[in-house]
């Protein structure tokens, strides 16, 4: 496993993933590890995944130089710095981040084949009432990836 691509947000989730990820990583020893955050321009409405390729586009276009825009980028380097930071200050070397914008899942499966990833690494949020009917972003790459996902759960203290 020689690259990882590791999806971070700001959930516990994505906390417990990467301390899990720092706790394991030198049974790894990846080369290259790819901090990724995904920025959902669309909100949390039941749409979300009607959109197209061809309304995401749009949608990114139109958004492309607002308030609203730089507000996400600003809140992806948070993110992305944090992570970054952990992984430093513990040693990992190799650290790339990335910032794709769009649905999630997809998002992350599209990186990880672009990228040659050899595992992808999710946190899940646990159970939510609104997954049994649309489903989760770590519940969809698990199902989808053609290379080994590590989903970690948070636990309530993480």
């Amino acid at each position: 496993m020689k690259n990882i691509l590791l999806a971070v947000d700001d959930t516990k989730g994505s906390k417990a993933a990467v301390s899990t990820f720092v706790r394991v990583c030198k049974c790894i020893d990846p080369e290259r590890l790819i901090l990724l955050h995904v920025e959902k321009l669309e909100g949390r409405s039941l749409i979300d995944g009607m959109l197209g390729d061809p309304e995401m586009a749009t949608l990114k276009e139109t958004l492309e130089g607002t308030e609203y825009k730089e507000a996400l980028d600003k809140r992806a380097g948070r993110i992305l710095e944090y992570y970054s930071s952990a992984m430093t200050e513990n040693g990992i070397q190799g650290v790339e981040t990335m910032v794709r914008v769009g649905h999630p899942a997809d998002e992350i499966m599209k990186t990880a084949m672009e990228e040659g990833a050899d595992m992808i690494i999710i946190g899940s949020r646990g159970k939510r009432t609104s997954h049994l009917f649309m489903g989760s972003v770590s519940r969809e790459v698990a199902d989808r990836a053609e290379i080994p996902v590590f989903l970690v759960k948070s636990s309530g203290s993480t």
